[in-house]
């Protein structure tokens, strides 16, 4: 893809969720209090496992997504797909509210080590990744082990407090998903 073509599509990406989400903003996360509280946070709970929060990831919190210090500097492609992720997010925060999306989220039915309801959340908006990230890059990236192996270890590993540790069930939902996406119009 062309760049101008690459920063039209989050351009209109963009615009699509300022218009389902009026007030939605981006935020960047060291600038912000509750985000450097979240991050120490997290380095404690996951006994120092989690130390990319504030600049490996990037976090949705009602209509407001916190974005690493280096978000502008990213290729447009790349914030087109995490904020196809995020938009997720926004819906789930929309549709339960705040209160019931950090309830569930964060406390049920473990805050860690089997946390149903965050897998739930994270697989919709992982699958979104997925559909997003073939659209950009081609059914090849998708299918590739070591983006299938990325996405699998967030729900296994430290960074989401190792939300869902059934790596088999996983493997199957993802292949699932990518079988789902329609292969390159080129191919």
């Amino acid at each position: 893809m062309h760049v101008d073509a690459d920063s039209h599509m989050l351009d209109e990406l963009l615009a699509a969720i300022r218009s389902e989400f009026p007030g939605f903003c981006l935020v960047r996360k060291d600038e912000s209090r509750l985000q450097r509280f979240i991050h120490y946070a997290l380095v404690a709970l996951t006994f120092g496992g989690m130390r990319r929060y504030l600049h490996g990831y990037q976090t949705t919190i009602g209509k407001r997504i916190y974005v690493t210090p280096d978000w502008d500097s990213r290729p447009a492609l790349e914030r087109y797909v995490v904020l196809r992720h995020e938009r997720i997010h926004l819906r789930q925060f929309r549709r339960l509210t705040l209160p019931g999306m950090a309830f569930l989220y964060l406390l049920l039915p473990l805050p860690m080590g089997l946390a149903y309801f965050r897998a739930r959340f994270e697989k919709q908006a992982y699958a979104e990744t997925i559909r997003a990230a073939a659209e950009v890059y081609g059914r090849d990236h998708i299918s590739d082990p070591a983006f299938r192996d990325n996405i699998v270890a967030q729900f296994t590993g430290a960074a989401y407090g190792w939300m869902w540790p059934f790596r088999r069930s996983l493997l199957r939902w993802y292949d699932s998903i990518v079988s789902a996406c329609n292969p390159d119009p080129q191919a």
